[in-house]
This record gives C-alpha cells, sequence and structure tokens, in this order.
C-alpha cells in the first residue's frame, strides 16, 4: 500500500476513534460527524488505490457508486444505510433553526453511525489488503 493510501486510511481510522470517544462521553452529533467522515475518507482511500480521483462530494453512496464503476462487488455496502449517515456528516455540524445537532442526535444514531462506519472501514480494509 502506498504511503498517501496509508495516510488516507490512517486519518479514517482517526476519525473512527474520536467518534467512539465522542460517543462514549454522550457527545452524539460530533460523534455521528466523525463516523461520516471515517467512512468518507476510508472510501476516496481505496478509490485512491485504484488510481481514481475521489469526486469533491461527501455523498458516501456516490463514492460507492465510483467503486461499483470501477467493478467492485459493493453488496455490502449497498445493505447500509449511506445515505443517512451522509446526512448525519452535514447536518451535525450546524443549528437549523432554533435546534442545535446536540438536541437532533442522540445514542442509537451514533450507535448506527458508528456500525456503519466500522462495516466501511473493514470493507476497505479488505480490498487494501
Amino acid at each position: 500500500m502506498s504511503a498517501r493510501i496509508e495516510a488516507w486510511m490512517r486519518q479514517a481510522e482517526s476519525d473512527f476513534r474520536v467518534g467512539q470517544l465522542t460517543e462514549a462521553q454522550n457527545f452524539h452529533s460530533q460523534a455521528c460527524y466523525h463516523y461520516g467522515q471515517t467512512a468518507e475518507k476510508a472510501l476516496k482511500g481505496l478509490l485512491i488505490s485504484l488510481g481514481i480521483v475521489p469526486p469533491y462530494s461527501h455523498s458516501l453512496d456516490r463514492l460507492v457508486d465510483e467503486l461499483a464503476g470501477q467493478g467492485i462487488n459493493v453488496g455490502p455496502l449497498r445493505e447500509l444505510h449511506l445515505k443517512g449517515l451522509s446526512r448525519m456528516n452535514s447536518e451535525s455540524r450546524y443549528p437549523r433553526d432554533d435546534e442545535a445537532p446536540v438536541d437532533r442526535f442522540d445514542a442509537r444514531d451514533s450507535s448506527l453511525a458508528c456500525h456503519a462506519a466500522q462495516v466501511v472501514l473493514n470493507f476497505v480494509r479488505l480490498l487494501l489488503e
């Protein structure tokens, strides 16, 4: 694995650990954000490993579509609710009207986001080995 791809994966894994730390402290909106970042960086690292310049997008479904276009069996990723994780990535950062992200996300949200991020990380690691 090239140093560039290792850097993307190290950052994805670091974001995952930050998600776990913030989730454990009940900062669920922040955990959701970091779990979304985990998946995004892992998927972009995999695209780079295939010689593809990742699109400038935070849409995890779009990144998965790019991988499918390269002939990768993305079935396990299609089973995840990545659209929700993509939304969490943006909605967990900014207030909407009079509602702060800390009021919109709870333990169930961060648990679901953690699971999805872990599946993405494992999927990418397996393909990179």
